[in-house]
């Protein structure tokens, strides 16, 4: 960076280099790891952390009452996600010999397992290679905030905690009708899941613990136990109806599942707003640049200064500006560039409407380090912006915009000297939205994490759109 010149221009590269490869992600979580095991070497613990391939791996719980269904989504998950599934059973029956035998030794006694064991199990199953490499899907565990707490001490939290939730008189109406084929482990219903093979049927066996009297008092225990459990979690919870199928349960848990909670590491927003003449892209970057101060970046307006500054890009612009010619993409992306790195741009961040235009454009940005991490597409279709565009007129006396259907012009002699100007002709709107839809095609394979919102409609709601999408993390793609 030359401090000598005004003003000052920041490499754009820097930042776009710490957000593609996770840096600030990395160090917050290097920090959480070694707070939470406190090691007595420090900086080996840390090493031995960056050797390892991938830290961001699915931890998911998955809790509720019994008979809700969180046997069959948790495997349905691990089977989308190709994670390791714990279970309380199977966390007994793989523990450590002696964990184990001293956990049978209470469940022959009918009393619950404390604590201190279920965490010790716990403990030594995360550190396995699945879990470590793959992550976790926890079916049905903590069951008491006592656990839950125990949990959170020993540094073991979910990214992702859903609840499953149903009516008390429909979970005692599923146990009747369950069944569990012994061979495999897998959960059937007589009404709702009732499988084809003949041979699978034989073999079906009713569950212990299915009656209405054991049903109502899991009940019981489950409520009395669950306010304290997912107060424990609230940062990370999701509560799904698990009265409804179960491909709809299990299409509500991954979209949750696909979200990312907001991260305190540091982001400089860069925004791309692209869509057709007349979508409103003008009036949301500034409603976005309003509100989180972003800088508004209009690539016509930048032509128009460096013209009017006469500076060298401005200059080389001049003579295409003044015959109407397509401007070459070198001189655009240079005036671009000049004003993208200065450093109001590289430190609260740019949304930038309607450029680029074209794939080669889209390449050449991500090649000067103005990569952005957010792209929208605003959808609307051509006869909304033909009626939108050719509808509006400017009273020259006061400057004041009318629109002819949804902002009328109350008398008159307003309406009679209200002005059209010559590019909301139907023809010249028509001749834009073909030069649009000729290239938007190639954009959208290009950026394909780009989001699309339908900008028919009122401009608040689009904006509550694109700001949500803005602030939080965009979905993971499982």
């Amino acid at each position: 960076m030359d401090q000598t010149k005004r003003p000052l221009q920041i490499p754009p590269e820097f930042s776009t280099y710490a957000e593609k490869h996770g840096i600030f992600d990395l160090y917050k979580r290097l920090m959480e790891q070694l707070i939470i095991n406190r090691p007595s070497d420090p900086i080996a613990f840390l090493i031995e952390m960056l050797k390892l391939d991938n830290n961001d791996v699915p931890q998911i719980m998955i809790l509720g009452p019994p008979m809700a269904g969180k046997h069959s989504i948790s495997k349905m998950v691990c089977g989308r996600l190709r994670t390791a599934h714990i279970t309380p059973d199977n966390l007994v029956q793989e523990a450590d010999l002696k964990l184990r035998d001293k956990a049978e030794e209470y469940i022959k006694a009918k009393k619950p397992i404390p604590t201190e064991v279920w965490v010790s199990i716990l403990q030594e199953r995360m550190k396995l290679f699945d879990c470590v490499k793959k992550g976790w899907v926890l079916e049905g565990f903590p069951q008491t905030r006592q656990e839950a707490l125990a949990l959170q001490e020993l540094g073991i939290y979910p990214k992702h905690c859903v609840v499953l939730d149903a009516p008390d008189t429909v979970l005692i109406e599923r146990a009747a009708g369950k069944r569990i084929d012994p061979k495999t482990g897998d959960v059937y219903h007589t009404t709702f899941d009732w499988p084809n093979a003949t041979d699978i049927q034989a073999r079906l066996e009713e569950g212990p613990g299915q009656s209405e009297p054991e049903m109502v008092d899991k009940l019981v225990k489950y409520h009395r136990n669950a306010d304290g459990i997912l107060r424990c979690y609230n940062s990370v919870i999701k509560v799904i109806n698990a009265d409804q199928p179960k491909a709809d349960v299990f299409s509500h848990v991954m979209v949750f599942l696909q979200s990312q909670p907001r991260s305190n590491t540091p982001r400089t927003p860069r925004i791309i707003l692209l869509g057709p003449t007349g979508a409103g892209k003008g009036v949301q970057a500034s409603l976005l640049a309003n509100k989180y101060n972003f800088v508004k970046v209009s690539c016509g307006q930048l032509i128009k200064q460096a013209i009017t500054r006469e500076t060298k890009a401005g200059m080389a612009a001049k003579p295409y500006v003044e015959k109407g010619m397509i401007m070459p993409d070198n001189i655009v992306l240079n005036i671009l560039k000049e004003r993208m790195c200065q450093l109001d741009c590289q430190t609260r961040g740019w949304v930038l409407k309607g450029y680029p235009y074209t794939r080669e454009q889209a390449e050449q940005l991500d090649k000067a380090g103005l990569a952005p991490n957010r792209v929208f597409f605003l959808d609307i279709p051509n006869d909304s912006v033909i009626e939108r565009l050719t509808q509006r007129a400017v009273d020259p006396v006061t400057g004041d915009q009318y629109h002819m259907l949804y902002n009328p012009p109350r008398t008159q002699e307003i309406k009679d000297r209200l002005v059209k100007h010559p590019k909301d002709s139907e023809e010249e709107v028509r001749k834009r939205l073909m030069q649009y839809h000729a290239y938007v095609e190639e954009l959208v394979d290009y950026y394909v994490d780009a989001q699309h919102m339908i900008a028919d409609q009122d401009p608040h709601t689009v904006f509550e759109y694109l700001e949500s999408m803005t602030v939080k993390p965009l979905p993971r793609h499982y």
